[in-house]
């Protein structure tokens, strides 16, 4: 039986908008096979609401099937979430209007040109398109503003700087750098469309600062209406927002006791003289550059050698690299390959400005997360999971069930073995609650909540300055990588929940199969053979797997 008619009616609704997608964007028509010309999806105003109405016409599709069995049910449950959380975002002018420092349409106009490296003249002909590129977002954010929203001025200000720096020869430079690669010769007809692609960047940028920023609220904080429905489409379920802020200053007290615990454990006096001794430690420090993209890959191959075939299974079909950008930029991020498989995975990771190494105690669990067995072990499984639809396999993304993956399987990197010493788990317990301290950051900030009495700041109201200073002071990070964290959260409400909520999600169920004679190896081939879902129908599937 073919996979269409195996699906039923929720694969003939996931078929019907993968295939209205595929006009509008590259993976879409890749994830189907299609031959598409396209670097990065329609960024305009008409593709926003071509796909709002796709969606509705799957979603009124997926109504009226009723419930199924088996993977058609498992489709239903994770497309009709999906669809009904991108038009709660869309409709409440979130998406239309969206100003973030990761997640822009600039962006992705900026990760296509960068998955076209190895092909020259695709990335010539991307680099002609960066102009009607940007003026088609501009054009977007201007058809929101005139529907009621726009993005915090804060958010269009860092969106500038970026765009900014990324035409600057003297600074990133990213787009310049993406030429260097092909050798072309200056004063070449690709250096013009250089030039072109840099000046629509500035121009977008001035746009930003003199026309859009002015119009957007001085004030960061979305508030409880827009939170919930942001907050709810990154995880997909609903979120209690009084029980979720209490459980993150409760994971917080419970990581410091647990960090404090590891330094006396190191013979230090306390937590502070453990991180000052580690960051000192000569055999812990790698360079900046071709020796730290290095230890990147190497450490992610051997988790990968560690848990094959007895934690989980690691497909081998899809590989990863990583890349250096520009120093910062941001923080470390995985890029997923394409679905027509040209380009790999990758762990991106902006190092501080001026760091010439980085101590590397600090930042196993991170890459463990962004590699294997965290985003692109998910991505593999999944890719590879035939009995899944196209949309599942290439096109169905959700914070909650990613980020909590990538953050649970942190949280068991010990129990696995691939943590090498005393100091490497105390990075991770670090690691885990700069997580934690991301749920108390962005809820205080964007619901105006007081601060109770903590280790982190004498401050009892939340503002910028006060994230700032609590993600310094609980996850040991630079001011300069906590700054731009703080402004991810601002632009992206409710995202940040994503990694701690998420992984209980996954730990819970964990347990549940554990005490129902599943080993982790077979939870986690169970688990992952599902595909991305939204949190609730995530919770609801496994529930019902554990009752059968």
């Amino acid at each position: 039986m073919s996979l269409s008619r195996a699906l039923g009616a929720p694969g003939r609704a996931a078929d019907s908008l993968v295939a209205g997608l595929a006009d509008l964007d590259p993976r879409a028509a890749q994830a189907v096979g299609l031959p598409t010309d396209r670097l990065w999806a329609d960024p305009g105003p008409d593709a926003v609401e071509t796909r709002a109405d796709l969606a509705r016409t799957a979603l009124a599709d997926l109504h009226a099937t009723g419930v199924q069995t088996g993977p058609a049910e498992v489709l239903r449950r994770a497309l009709t979430e999906r669809l009904t959380s991108d038009l709660e975002l869309h409709d409440s002018g979130f998406t239309p209007g969206l100003v973030a420092p990761l997640a822009s349409p600039a962006h992705a106009v900026l990760s296509g040109l960068e998955s076209a490296v190895r092909e020259p003249d695709r990335l010539l002909e991307g680099l002609a398109e960066v102009p009607a590129a940007l003026g088609a977002y501009a054009e977007r954010l201007e058809a929101a503003a005139a529907h009621g929203y726009v993005a915090p001025a804060r958010q269009s200000r860092t969106l500038a700087a970026q765009l900014l720096r990324w035409a600057d020869p003297a600074a990133d430079d990213r787009l310049g750098r993406l030429l260097t690669r092909t050798g072309a010769p200056e004063g070449s007809a690709p250096h013009t469309r250089l030039e072109r692609a840099r000046e629509a960047c500035r121009d977008l940028a001035s746009w930003l600062l003199t026309a859009h920023a002015p119009r957007g609220s001085a004030t960061d904080a979305v508030g409880a209406g827009l939170y919930r429905t942001t907050a709810g489409a990154f995880l997909g379920t609903e979120v209690d927002l009084d029980e979720t802020y209490a459980y993150g200053w409760e994971l917080l007290d419970e990581l410091t006791a647990r960090a404090e615990g590891l330094a006396l454990a190191l013979g230090c006096s306390g937590l502070a003289e453990a991180e000052a001794l580690l960051d000192a430690r000569p055999e812990g420090l790698v360079p900046v550059g071709p020796e730290l993209v290095a230890w990147v890959e190497e450490r992610t191959a051997r988790a990968a050698r560690t848990l094959d075939g007895v934690v989980l299974d690691v497909p081998a079909a899809i590989p990863l690299e990583a890349v250096l950008a520009a120093p910062g930029s941001g923080s470390i991020y995985y890029s997923p390959p394409d679905p027509a498989g040209t380009r790999p995975g990758r762990v991106v990771w902006s190092t501080p400005t001026g760091a010439q190494r980085v101590p590397v105690w600090r930042e196993v669990s991170t890459v463990l997360h962004e590699g294997v067995p965290g985003h692109h072990l998910q991505h593999a499984v999944t890719a590879a999971t035939t009995t899944l639809h196209p949309w599942q396999r290439h096109l169905c993304h959700v914070h909650g069930h990613a980020e909590g993956w990538a953050h649970y399987v942190e949280g068991r990197a010990g129990a696995w073995g691939l943590l090498e010493d005393p100091a490497e788990q105390l990075g991770t317990v670090l690691a885990q609650r700069w997580r934690a301290a991301r749920i108390v950051v962005d809820m205080g900030l964007h619901l105006d909540l007081p601060v109770p009495a903590n280790p982190f700041t004498q401050a009892t109201r939340w503002e910028p300055g006060v994230g700032v200073e609590v993600l310094t002071q609980a996850a040991g990070c630079d001011e300069e990588t906590a700054r731009f964290e703080v402004v991810r959260y601002l632009g992206w409400p409710g995202q940040a929940l994503a990694f701690a909520l998420g992984a209980r999600l996954w730990e819970d169920a964990r347990e549940a199969a554990l005490t129902r004679g599943l080993d982790e190896h077979a939870f986690h081939a169970q688990a992952l053979s599902l595909g991305p879902m939204g949190m609730a129908p995530l919770r609801a599937t496994l529930a019902e797997a554990a009752r059968a």
